[in-house]
């Protein structure tokens, strides 16, 4: 990616380009904070009254689809990294939070049903981040497509396991 790149898709000017964003990190800073505005809405996660039926009806089509596409620009920016710092919270904020969140939230309604014991407790925000690290880890070194048999697989055989669920419960 190239700031001429960039200028040429929004048939702009570079200096255009270079006077509201100085860097070619505020760039991508500027556009990663657009992709967060398109996330998970918390406040609209399905109930289907169990934590797989949950889990499961979070993978639809157009969420599968944009969720590898934000992997992908992940995997792009990752060796912007070592230039631009503040561009790993930026990322992390905008791909890897709102789906982690949005776990969470799940997990503890399970907890708040009786669905999955609190006795011990589990380590919600361990098994919240790990699907989001497999399935990061496919897209990016093993450059596979994210299907869903893969995402319930990672619900059937790590998440619900993890939580002392059954497999397919």
């Amino acid at each position: 990616m190239t700031i001429e790149m960039v200028a040429n898709r929004a048939k702009a000017g570079k200096a255009t380009l270079y006077r509201r964003l100085p860097s070619k990190a505020e760039l991508v800073l500027d556009a990663v904070v657009c992709m967060k505005k398109a996330d998970v809405d918390l406040d609209a996660l399905p109930d289907t009254g169990t934590l797989r039926g949950d889990l499961v009806a979070m993978i639809r089509p157009p969420s599968v689809q944009q969720g590898q596409k934000k992997i992908q620009i992940m995997a792009g920016l990752v060796s912007m990294l070592s230039r631009a710092p503040e561009l790993g919270d930026a990322l992390e904020q905008a791909l890897v939070a709102p789906r982690v969140a949005a776990n969470r939230l799940l997990i503890e309604r399970a907890i708040a049903r009786g669905e999955v014991s609190n006795d011990p407790a589990p380590d919600i925000d361990f098994v919240s981040s790990v699907a989001t690290a497999m399935i990061s880890y496919r897209v990016i070194m093993l450059r596979k497509p994210i299907t869903q048999e893969f995402l319930i697989k990672i619900i059937d055989d790590l998440v619900l396991p993890a939580l002392g669920l059954p497999r397919g419960a």
